[in-house]
């Protein structure tokens, strides 16, 4: 065989090949049995390794392929991604349906195209020529990341489209039929007009706005969703199992980290699926269920479950009928997308903030279930506050398993009116922390029993004492053992130290083994020290040390939340080294100067002043010094005054930057970074799937800015 019959014979393969992916994965109508496909994709392979000049981009054969990366390149989105605001009820879709009917009293006319809302990760497609060129992740909604060759190894994705000729075949097959309508919708050249459907409200527009005669449109960009199915992965949980490893978490997480992955056959491995949902370019669409159908012609896989609804109540209808049915859908959904139809309506209503006013985000009620709360134990945290916790018979939440809650307080038990051996309602508050809602007490058997705080520390059986005006009991032994040791895992955390590497499971065990007494012991350790300690090796030890002799230096505000002095947050630390710009300078500071400290009110400046004064406090200062750990001066760690009289509050998961050091920024350029949101607020940054503060900012009327905008403003 010469190259040129090869290539000929390659080139019908692939044709082939595309057109079997497309019958069983878009239309979900097979035309041949899978092993049919698989021995002409062996065929092609075959060919292409013995010739390897005629591989094609888009070949099936090239899903997997290149090297590992070393780092993702950034991608400039050709129009920003958008994401969308949350209702969670019928009293919240009622408040969006009159707000929008405010700006156009048309606004809802068209009707809404209703869509699930998948749980995995948003990308943008581009085509050039028909074939995949640029695969990406939303990131910020301005900027992502080029990932093309790992979206390639997604097989519901199309390395190369449909034809002009496939094109117009399948947009007159499956209920799409042609008509002859007077006024053109698509200028075909030779072929009539097109209908999207029998009902001639689906017809698409009546001035012609692209001429297929030549083809395709040179570029055709489309949004869609990366998802993994559940069956694939209970598949992936069950390896690491098998394996000895840590299992996954949920398979949205899994999805966005395979993705992310710099080896394509690692991607690859996971099998993920994808659905598009939205197409940009222009084929003279008028309604947004006609992109829909669109974008199955070109040969894109489109979700089946969507729906045209004509009214709220249907929408509604639509929303209730998958939150009771979700269990049954091969994938994850945590809610539906809600969409005015009417394309040039929504264009018309616009954005605001980081959303499309026109689509919402129809959520389902946080997901809660029952379990047996089988005992009540008390933690000790480093200021010696207790804390009842509730240990659960373990039950799943969101893909989450949840065995312990936090019961807050004895304030708390009293409220919910809670026994060891009730049956609760337990849920996760925000999708996030295990939060018990409700007693069954109608399950009651009368075998449960009553809790009843201790009188004494439960971890070194000193006295405790509940101060008047507050809910919490505290012990108020210093030299508690679980007050050191929580101590300990507050000093070398993300927040305080950072020291990468030492948490709390190599605290413990230095601590076991009689090696650190308190933290200043940490910079005495060698590396012989760590060689006897269980996983420890010569290079993990290696490592450990080095993580600790590189955090030796410290900016002041770090070094003072270090302290884990009571009632001193970040925020509060961050206060402290501005006003006073040395240790030394905090230390010697009276009640009445911290107290005049804006946001420092009389507890927390009592607290810091006794801190500071207290014999155990002196000594270690004086062993951090004698340690060789530097403290740097304020004015030394402040890079600059950017943002000075600016403050930030960063709300969901952040692209490019930990939200940790994303707040190191605000107040290295003069800014405050916030916990807590008010009308004085100056920015929220809203990241992806942001949490109650940015539904809050919108409330408050607070400004609210990307992850890119927030960049941009530091640089």
């Amino acid at each position: 065989m010469t190259t040129k019959e090869a290539a000929q014979r390659a080139e019908k393969l692939r044709v082939l090949i595309n057109k079997y992916r497309y019958h069983r994965l878009v239309l979900d109508a097979p035309i041949i049995e899978e092993s049919v496909e698989d021995s002409l994709k062996k065929e092609l392979f075959d060919l292409e390794q013995q010739f390897p000049k005629i591989v094609t981009p888009d070949s099936p054969t090239q899903r997997v392929a290149g090297k590992p990366l070393d780092k993702f390149e950034k991608f400039t989105h050709p129009g920003r991604m958008l994401s969308f605001n949350d209702v969670f009820n019928k009293d919240d879709l009622n408040d969006w349906i009159d707000r929008v009917k405010r700006l156009d009293s048309r606004a809802i006319d068209s009707g809404f195209f209703c869509e699930l809302k998948i749980d995995g990760l948003a990308i943008e497609l581009i085509y050039k020529n028909g074939s995949l060129a640029v695969g990406a992740t939303r990131g910020d909604g301005f900027i992502g990341e080029n990932v093309t060759q790992n979206l390639k190894t997604v097989e519901a994705i199309p390395l190369k489209l449909n034809s002009r000729e496939e094109f117009l075949k399948e947009m007159g097959e499956k209920g799409l039929a042609l008509s002859l309508s007077k006024e053109p919708a698509l200028s075909l050249s030779k072929e009539p007009a097109l209908s999207l459907s029998k009902e001639p409200a689906l017809s698409l527009s009546k001035e012609p706005a692209l001429s297929l005669s030549k083809g395709l449109p040179e570029e055709i960009i489309v949004r869609g969703e990366v998802f993994l199915s559940k069956k694939e992965f209970e598949r992936m949980n069950a390896e690491q199992k098998k394996a000895g490893e840590a299992t996954y978490k949920n398979p949205r997480n899994l999805a966005a980290g395979s993705i992310r992955q710099l080896d394509p056959k690692l991607t690859a491995s996971r099998k993920l699926d994808s659905y598009a949902y939205s197409l940009l370019t222009n084929f003279g669409q008028e309604t947004h269920e006609e992109e829909h159908l669109i974008l199955k012609a070109l040969g894109f896989k489109t979700n089946p479950n969507n729906k045209y609804c004509r009214t709220i109540d249907e929408v509604g209808g639509f929303r209730d009928y998958w939150e009771k049915h979700r269990e049954k859908l091969s994938y994850e959904i945590d809610g539906t997308v809600v969409i005015i139809n009417d394309n040039k309506m929504s264009k018309k209503l616009g954005i605001i903030g980081k959303a499309p006013r026109a689509i919402v985000a129809y959520k389902f009620s946080p997901r809660e279930s029952t379990t047996k709360l089988n005992d009540i134990i008390v933690s000790v945290g480093r200021t010696g506050t207790l804390t009842p916790v509730a240990v659960l018979e373990p039950v799943e939440i969101g893909g989450t398993t949840i065995s312990r809650a936090t019961l807050h307080n004895e304030d708390e038990i009293k409220r919910l009116g809670v026994k060891i051996g009730d049956t609760v309602v337990v849920g996760r508050a925000g999708d996030v922390i295990p939060d018990i809602k409700k007693v069954l007490k109608e399950l009651r058997t009368g075998k449960e029993k009553e809790f009843h705080f201790p009188k004494k520390c439960p971890a070194c059986e000193g006295a405790i004492v509940r101060e008047e005006g507050y809910a919490a009991h505290k012990c108020v032994n210093e030299n508690c053992p679980a007050r050191k040791r929580e101590y300990m895992y507050h000093f070398v955390s993300k927040g305080a130290m950072n020291i990468d590497g030492v948490g709390p499971k190599i605290i413990d065990q230095l601590v076991d083994a009689g090696l650190i007494r308190d933290v200043t012991d940490l910079y005495k350790l060698k590396k012989e020290d760590l060689m006897n300690l269980e996983r420890f090796a010569d290079k993990s030890a290696e490592n450990t040390i080095g993580a600790i002799q590189s955090h030796k230096t410290v900016t002041l505000d770090r070094f003072v939340f270090s302290l884990g002095i009571p009632h001193v947050g970040i925020e509060t630390a961050v206060d402290l080294a501005r006003q006073f710009g040395t240790i030394e300078k905090i230390a010697g500071a009276e009640a009445g100067e911290l107290n005049s400290i804006k946001d420092i009110g009389d507890v927390t400046a009592e607290e810091i002043y006794k801190w500071f004064k207290k014999p155990y406090s002196k000594k270690l200062l004086e062993k951090f010094k004698k340690a060789g750990v530097k403290v740097l001066a304020q004015s030394k760690s402040q890079k600059s005054q950017k943002l000075k009289g600016l403050s930030f509050i960063f709300t969901g998961s952040l692209d490019t930057i930990t939200r940790e050091d994303a707040e190191k920024l605000v107040r290295e350029n003069g800014g405050d970074a916030l916990s807590s949101i008010s009308k004085e607020t100056s920015y929220v940054v809203a990241g992806h799937e942001p949490g109650s503060k940015f539904d809050k900012a919108k409330k408050l009327g607070v400004k609210i800015i990307s992850e890119g905008e927030f960049l941009r403003m530091v640089k």
